[in-house]
């Protein structure tokens, strides 16, 4: 439609008119404090080909020849670089100052994502270091600044996709993207900004929803511990107190609050209840205060089945990919990340599984606020799961992810890996093992998918790919013969993870999933022949018309639906990504389909 493509040049102009300070809202929508500092904006930068920076004192400068807008990778246009080359280091450098307001309080610099190593130095000095290009992670100023000074920071970023030691997602690790991977992203690619916290302040509160016990269950962690100060934690609806407790500011406290009758949470009625948090000194003074919210939901299993809020649900999901056109990795404005999951709900689906891609915090968000269920999943790709060094790696950065977004109530799987290939015997069931324990013991309240597609180990959902175009072979394929799902061997299915004694074949014991299947190639000009689908990419044989689309996409979701034992699928994709041009939208959002038929289709559910 006309609307979609025009709602996504406003987001443009709106971007174009935002000046030095692009993505301006708060970047941590369900942890949000008053006292920060925005460092989005222009940057001096470096490319370091030759990586001798630091022989060079780079560290130390006080500003680089070129300019880049931050928060967006030198890939993007919007970043005002576009060098789509490899970049294994570069150097951010600007200025910050400390308001003098602060006097007193701690100083932490946060940064929502950075591809994929980074040293931070103030005027040169050390600040500290961090490891994972899809993890949140903060430096404690404190000991470097004070208040009402101005100081120098200098960001060091390190990247080597190509040595397989690190995540990269569906970032290509040849030059010309091809196939199912697309342009890099290095660097800054998510807000940068500036907090300021009592030393007595919290450090994070882990919000669990207990639907059957009505009551929502809260751990603290504070950044000091004090036995003269409390903590006042306030759960309302609206303008309405619900519940109120006051605790001792330590982190052996938990809190439990009572919600009798509670509104829950689904996509359907995605109700919020805000959370207050309070930490009072012995003078009764406010001295920390984080706004918050939770929404009451429970996703679990009861044989086959998935439930929602202990009633069965259908799990229509879409994969999204999250890649824009002008931002690579980066979405160009809040609205743009609101705008994808209107647009996903528009197709009909309740949900998305955000493919091998960290989601940034406000998409979480807009994915609470509007109802939309999501299956969290780290950019596995490019990483050699059998290298003890790049496991290492792995475990801490998706530690990070676990605990930055197991608050959000519209995440309700988590995915750490998608179709791995040529894994060791040991190494990877090891892993597997690692994380399942890993998960479940930062998080119980989740569905562990593990790997998707092909590879099922330890799991909540046996999951399967398969790209089967014709509606009659895919009933054949996925109806049991002799007691055995798998007969036909549908896409994702390998004889070495069958016949290895850790791995599971699907026994009808747990819900199945199809969690990726459709791809069906759809280009501008393809009807009439105007185009020449082969430079594009997409799975099986392209329909010659729409209505032959229609007619094979419908005939899918419904022997999927058919099929007693699948409770969930995911369709691929929601927008073309570069030359993979399988998407409900193209590329830029607009439309490529009569969305009222695409509706109807994804809406179909189970009776």
């Amino acid at each position: 439609m006309k609307r979609n493509l025009f709602v996504y040049l406003f987001v443009l102009i709106t971007v174009s008119m935002m000046g030095a300070q692009p993505r301006s809202e708060y970047p941590r929508p369900q942890f949000e404090r008053q006292d920060w500092v925005n460092l989005n904006g222009e940057w001096s930068y470096v490319f370091d080909f030759g990586k001798s920076g630091k022989e060079r004192d780079y560290q130390s400068s006080k500003g680089f020849d070129k300019k880049i807008t931050v928060p967006f990778p030198p890939e993007s246009k919007l970043s005002g670089v576009e060098f789509t080359d490899f970049i294994e280091n570069m150097w951010y450098q600007r200025s910050i100052s400390i308001p003098s307001s602060w006097n007193g309080k701690d100083v932490y610099i946060n940064f929502g994502a950075v591809y994929y190593a980074c040293e931070l130095f103030i005027d040169g000095t050390f600040v500290g270091r961090h490891f994972g290009g899809s993890s949140s992670f903060s430096f404690d100023l404190t000991p470097f600044v004070e208040a009402g000074k101005t100081y120098n920071i200098v960001l060091n970023v390190t990247d080597d996709l190509r040595g397989h030691l690190q995540t990269g997602g569906k970032q290509h690790s040849r030059y010309f993207s091809g196939g199912c991977s697309y342009t890099r992203t290095t660097g800054i690619w998510q807000t940068v900004w500036l907090e300021a916290i009592s030393p007595f302040g919290l450090r994070s509160a882990q919000i669990i929803p207990d639907l059957d016990q009505e009551q929502v269950e809260i751990h603290p962690l504070f950044i000091r511990e004090s036995h003269n100060a409390t903590l006042k934690v306030t759960l309302k609806d609206g303008n309405k107190v619900i519940s109120q407790k006051n605790i001792r500011a330590n982190n052996t406290s938990a809190i439990f609050l009572p919600v009798p009758k509670p509104k829950t949470w689904s996509p359907e009625s995605p109700f919020l209840y805000d959370l207050t948090f309070e930490v009072i000194d012995a003078e009764k003074n406010i001295i920390d205060k984080v706004e918050s919210y939770v929404g009451i939901r429970k996703i679990s299993i009861d044989g086959q089945k998935l439930l929602l809020n202990n009633q069965p649900y259908f799990q229509r999901l879409v994969l999204d990919q999250g890649f824009y056109p002008d931002g690579i990795w980066t979405a160009p404005s809040d609205e743009a990340l609101k705008n994808d999951i209107l647009l996903s709900k528009a197709a009909g689906f309740n949900g998305a599984r955000l493919h091998q891609k960290v989601f940034e915090e406000r998409f979480h968000y807009w994915a609470d606020k509007l109802g939309y269920l999501t299956w969290g999943e780290e950019a596995s790709w490019e990483m050699d799961v059998n290298n003890p060094e790049a496991q290492r790696n792995y475990l801490s950065e998706w530690t990070e992810i676990i605990i930055r977004d197991r608050n959000y109530p519209s995440i309700v799987a988590w995915t750490p890996f998608n179709e791995v290939w040529g894994f060791d015997d040991v190494a990877f069931p090891r892993l597997m093992t690692d994380l399942y324990k890993l998960t479940k013991g930062l998080d119980p309240t989740r569905l562990f998918v593990g790997s998707s597609g092909g590879t099922n180990f330890i799991a909540d959902i046996f999951t399967a790919h398969n790209y089967e175009g014709n509606p009659e072979r895919l009933k054949e394929q996925l109806t049991p013969k002799d007691g055995k799902y798998y007969l036909n061997r549908p896409n994702g299915w390998n004889e070495k993870s069958n016949k290895h004694p850790g791995f599971l074949l699907y026994d009808g014991k747990i819900p199945y999933c199809l969690d990726e299947f459709g791809g069906i190639k759809w280009v501008k000009g393809q009807e009439s022949g105007t185009n020449n689908t082969a430079s594009s990419w997409g799975y099986g044989d392209a329909p010659k018309s729409k209505e032959e689309l229609y007619t094979r996409l419908e005939g899918l979701v419904d022997e999927i639906i058919a099929a007693d034992y699948i409770w969930g699928y995911c369709y691929t994709q929601l927008t073309d990504v570069e030359q993979e041009q399988n998407g409900v939208y193209y590329y830029d959002r607009s439309s490529k389909f009569d969305m009222d038929r695409i509706n109807k289709i994804f809406s179909k559910t189970k009776k």
